[in-house]
Order: structure tokens, then sequence, then C-alpha cells
């Protein structure tokens, strides 16, 4: 059995941003019932140099449009950055998959990738692009996101993180 970049790459994004849509909706119950400010929550960070929250949730979208976009040579929806709560991260994430569920798998052939890295260009092979590059970024800034809300009390759990399989395409 052979298997497409397609594959490994938009039913994983799918997933976790199902789930990490999922677990932004319960931290914003936790912060409801708990009578925590949400803005507390979104600029939560596990040091003071890493991105808040709401930051890791706009990384984490960025990497898996532009990785599964790239991949395909397609164009890309730029999303912003101006969320400033659960409801409009929930809906970021929400246009970030709509986006991944467009894309069809004859369009993943394996094409180079040449991105700007902090003003140096990077080249990569398909493959190598999601594999090295786009895939394990994603997961960072997915797990982060979720190691901050963990921090801050929000009862989720791994099955939360994980979610639940997604077939696509």
């Amino acid at each position: 059995m052979s298997v497409s970049l397609y594959d490994i790459s938009v039913p994983v994004y799918l997933q976790f941003l199902t789930s990490l849509s999922d677990v932004l909706g319960k931290a914003a119950a936790h912060a409801e019932a708990k009578k925590i400010d949400p803005a507390f929550l979104l600029g939560m960070r596990l040091y003071p140099d890493m991105y808040t929250l709401t930051q890791q949730v706009q990384q984490a979208t960025s990497y898996a449009i532009n990785g599964a976009g790239r991949s395909a040579g397609v164009e890309r929806p730029n999303l912003g950055t101006g969320e400033t709560s659960f409801a409009a991260l929930r809906a970021r994430l929400a246009n970030a998959i709509d986006f991944l569920k467009s894309l069809k798998r004859e369009d993943f052939d394996g094409k180079d990738v040449v991105i700007d890295f902090h003003g140096k260009d990077r080249h990569f092979t398909g493959p190598s692009y999601l594999l090295t590059f786009s895939l394990p970024s994603f997961f960072f800034h997915c797990t982060i996101a979720y190691g901050i809300l963990r921090h801050c009390g929000v009862e989720i759990g791994t099955s939360d993180f994980r979610g639940t399989p997604v077939q696509a395409g």
C-alpha cells in the first residue's frame, strides 16, 4: 500500500485541529465555571519568551494551512491574527478545517517547496517539507497550547489532545 503526501498530512491536520477546537471549548467552559477571565487563559504562556495560548493556536493553524496548501500547490487563505476570544479562535480553526477539506488528494504530487524562514530561503523536497518541518512544527504548537491549558487547570487528557481520527477526501 502506498501512502500519499495527502494521506500523511490532511487527515492528521484535520484530526488535531478538530481536537484543538474541542479543547478550546472545554477551556471556555472551564473559565466560565471557575469565574476566570478568558483573556487570562488566552494570554497565558509556559514561559515569558514563548507564545501565548492565542498565538500557539494561530501558529498551529498556520502550519496546517501552509503545510497542506504548499504541498498541494494551491493558494492559501490568510486568516489574520486578530482573535481575542475562544469563539474567535474556534472560528479560525473552523476556517482552517474548511480549507483543508477543500484540498484534493491528486494535487499532492511531491513538488519541491521553498519557504522564506527568518529571511533565508529553505529548500525542501515535498516529503521532507511535511515530515521534517511542517508536521513537527504543527504538533509543537498544538502540544504547547494543550500544555498551557492543562497547566491552568482545564480538565483535559491525552484523548482530548488526540481527538478522533478523521477520514479525509
